[in-house]
């Protein structure tokens, strides 16, 4: 549990990082305890402002909120808390459990609700589940890494000013060989870019090798990037090569470099300064010509501050500083974007591609997309999924983004629509927020052969 500083804490990434958000010293006291008797690194605050503080200032991937925080509103802070880190997975505690403030709670994004007095079985079973989600997400973050190549990201032609500028520095930076920070919110195409870089690049012909590096703890991620010898640490049953030889004469991208701890800092700025690493667990200094190119969603400079990140790494990593804007700065690209991921999700569902309704367009730009473009892309494979007609209107995105819209162009009655426009419209909005076509076909009140018939009429 923290001591002095409510969050001021460092211990080994591979932990569940669990920050608990109490106003009652005794909650906090007992809760830390209890997580921490699971092997948890944990951060404990009082107050709306101390979580906010302490997402700015490292990941956590698990939080205990209470509901009632002084004379804050738990439930208010939810999408702050997701704000600031998406991948958050929340669990509301309180004394005055309703299933009304439970439904409220995982409408704003919460992932569970634990009702106090709780048992350190229940503390223990969210524990669980959480690592299972986490490593689970570690699988999955791995598997989109190799299939880069193949699935829609950010493609960095655009409309915006902002980013033709930064695409001609980029262009610019590319053949200077030299390292390169990008910074930006996640999601914002940091990946993207920094392959963009190593295709203009002269190293084009060698290695792009990626490094996520929130994904695994210090003495792990050592072991990825420098390699490690047999016996440097339990499970090592062989020599091993690194990224950084895997990436020999080409480029080595470090995404998310904010998150790693000092003594691994160290060697990063060594090998930036001299070429040289040692691979764990012996002492022969080894070489690689590698070009290196990080990416933060961080304020390193605070962390400079705080003194979770060196300076004189800093100053050598961004010779080259590029800062992506995030998609809500540049909304003449969403459209553009939306048909992309359209096109592309319709091929993989063998199907036709589908359109936006205006209605649809609207909502889209109206939202201020706090994920950024994977959360667009997801929105888009999410309604091409759910959406069986032709064109998508807004009820197929979730109701945080269809809320948006101010208005539709759907049939209204007593309108100018023939009454199979009516029919078709009132199908597709049914068959669109049902779970299945059976669900559908009893709200319609027909059978589902009907309903099959209808549906492929319509759908043309």
């Amino acid at each position: 549990m923290a001591k002095g500083s409510e969050h001021d804490y460092t211990a080994p990434a591979d932990k569940l990082r669990v920050l608990v958000i109490d106003d009652e010293k005794n909650i906090r006291s007992t809760l830390s305890l209890c997580l921490e008797q699971t092997g948890c690194h944990v951060g404990a605050v009082s107050s709306a402002e101390g979580a906010l503080h302490a997402l700015a200032q490292q990941t956590y991937e698990l939080a205990f909120l209470d509901l009632r925080l002084g004379d804050s509103n738990g439930l208010d802070l939810i999408p702050k808390l997701l704000a600031e880190s998406p991948n958050l997975i929340i669990v509301v505690m309180t004394a005055y459990a309703t299933v009304d403030s439970a439904v409220e709670a995982i409408k704003r994004g919460a992932s569970d609700y634990l009702p106090k007095p709780f048992q350190p079985a229940q503390i223990r079973h969210v524990v669980a589940q959480s690592v299972q989600r986490r490593d689970l997400k570690r699988q999955v973050n791995d598997l989109e890494s190799r299939l880069q190549q193949t699935t829609p990201e950010a493609d960095l032609e655009s409309d915006s000013p902002k980013v033709r500028g930064l695409l001609e520095i980029a262009a610019r930076a590319a053949v200077a060989d030299v390292p390169v920070l990008l910074r930006g919110e996640s999601g914002t195409g940091k990946t993207v870019l920094a392959r963009r870089i190593h295709s203009l690049s002269p190293r084009r012909k060698h290695p792009f090798v990626v490094v996520n590096c929130p994904t695994l703890s210090e003495e792990l991620l050592t072991s990825e990037l420098f390699g490690h010898v047999r016996g440097a640490f339990t499970g090592a049953v062989r020599d091993q090569p690194g990224r950084v030889e895997a990436a020999e004469g080409g480029t080595l991208f470090l995404d998310e470099i904010g998150e790693i701890l000092p003594a691994l800092q160290a060697k990063l700025l060594r090998f930036l300064e001299e070429k040289e690493f040692e691979r764990l667990g012996e002492n022969k200094a080894r070489k690689a010509d590698v070009r290196m190119i990080a990416a933060t969603n961080r304020d390193l400079e605070n962390h400079v501050r705080t003194g979770l990140f060196r300076e004189d790494l800093l100053y050598r990593l961004n010779v080259i500083d590029l800062q992506l804007p995030p998609l809500r700065e540049r909304p003449e690209d969403i459209p553009r974007l939306a048909r992309r991921f359209l096109l592309f999700f319709a091929k993989s569902a063998r199907r036709q591609p589908q359109e936006l309704s205006p209605a649809a367009e609207e909502a889209l730009m109206s939202y201020s997309w706090p994920g950024n473009i994977r959360e667009l892309k997801n929105a888009i494979e999410r309604a091409v999924i759910l959406w069986p007609a032709q064109v998508i209107g807004p009820e197929a995105f979730p109701a945080h983004i269809s809320a948006r819209v101010k208005s539709t162009e759907s049939p209204k009655i007593g309108g100018d629509f023939s009454l199979e426009d009516i029919e078709r419209e009132h199908i597709m909005r049914v068959v669109g927020r049902s779970a299945t076509l059976d669900d559908a076909a009893a709200v319609l009140g027909i059978d589902g052969s009907t309903l099959w018939r209808k549906r492929k009429k319509y759908e043309g």
